[in-house]
Parts: C-alpha cells; structure tokens; sequence
C-alpha cells in the first residue's frame, strides 16, 4: 500500500495544483467586476441638493459650464468630455478644510500624474475674491500642474448652480448674499459621461485612497 502511494505522489501532487488553478480560474471568470453605483439627486442628502432636482431618480449628469482658470483660459465641460475627474469647491482665504482638501488633492496629483485621462477641477466659491491674479498666485504657491488641474473662477450665479446642481455638494446659505452657500469637504467622482460616481471627504486620507481605487475602475470601464 505504501508502495502505490509512493508511486503515484507526484502524480497527485501535480493533480492538486492543477485543480487549485482550474477552481481559481473559474471564480476569477465568475466573479463579478467591481463597479460603482450612479449617484442621483435623491441619494443624496437634499441639503446639498436645490429643491428643483431632489426628485431626480435618473439620467443626472454635470451640467454645460464656461469658467476661467488660473490663466486666465476659458474652461468648459468640453475640455473635460471623455475624460475621468475629481471635482471639489474651495477658496484661497479658506483657513480650515480648504488646506487640507488642496493638500490632498496636490497628493492626487502626484497620484495620477501619468494618466492623461485624469483630471482635476476646483472651484472657488468666492468668485470675487479669487480673481484670476489670486488663483494663479494660489496654484503657483501649491505646485499645480496646469495641464492635470484647473482652478476656476466666474459667475458667481453659475458656481452656485453647479454646486447643488450639478455636484450636489453645498448647502444653501438664506441669509448670506445672492449664491452664497456654504461648500463641504466633498471631492467628486466624475465618469467619462459626466456622471456622478462617488463622493469621498477630501480631509481624509483614507478615503482619498479608496478614491484612487474607484478611479481605476472607472479607467477599466472606459477600456
């Protein structure tokens, strides 16, 4: 008896791991790939959201938009079609979160420097504040890679109405001026269809990482 199991040992032993192959190749196959969900406006909590797209269930996209960079370029949704981006609101004055959400997000793009399909877009939500003069001086003091990263000013109007409207990430502020709001820490995930796919705390490193993950999804859906 000894003498047949010392025959075919290597026989089995090789069996074994054939086996152990074949079962990890079909629970790869099988195995679903990861995806991420589509946010709509009624997913989110509705005091980010204006009142006119709470009830929105589906088909939400980041509306058309024309701002100016700290170049002083014009930037519009078209620079950003077909592309992956992160999106967040932000201004230069700002002595609490802002720093830390821009000190994350220059991490970011060291992160994804290599990747063209990635880009990244800050809004200011103090407009007449953060001129062109100020954005440039902010992006120059922080190592912004102009070609990777836009920082945007413009109508103040405009910047309201793609926060809770298009991002769904500011709260309205009643007894402040016209468009005044009240930004939160949010960075946003945006796909190469102008959906919105994650919403992640830009103080929070951690979830910056699980951010750079859902990036790499998003890029293996594009492919």
């Amino acid at each position: 008896m000894l003498q047949f199991f010392s025959k075919y040992k290597f026989f089995a032993v090789v069996m074994l791991v054939l086996s152990a192959i074949i079962i990890t190749a079909i629970y790869q196959i099988l195995k679903p790939a990861p995806s991420l969900p589509v946010y709509q406006p009624n997913m989110v909590n509705a005091e980010l959201v204006d009142s006119t797209k709470q009830w929105v269930k589906k088909y939400h996209t980041i509306g058309d938009f024309a701002l100016v960079n700290q170049n002083g370029d014009t930037i519009t949704d078209k620079d950003y079609e077909n592309k992956i981006y992160i999106a967040d609101f932000f201004f230069t004055t700002c002595p609490t979160i802002c720093p830390i959400m821009t000190d994350n997000m220059m991490k970011l793009q060291e992160q994804l420097k290599d990747q063209n399909d990635v880009l990244l877009l800050s809004h200011t939500v103090t407009p007449e504040i953060d001129s062109v003069p100020v954005l440039k001086a902010y992006a120059e003091k922080k190592g912004v890679n102009d070609a990777k990263w836009n920082l945007v000013t413009g109508d103040k109007k405009q910047i309201y109405d793609l926060a809770r409207k298009s991002y769904l990430v500011a709260k309205d502020e009643p007894f402040g001026g016209d468009y005044d709001m009240i930004h939160t820490e949010n960075f946003v995930l945006v796909d190469a269809k102008k959906r919105i796919r994650g919403f992640y705390d830009g103080t929070n490193w951690e979830e910056m990482e699980e951010l750079l993950e859902d990036v790499a999804i998003l890029t293996s859906e594009k492919q």
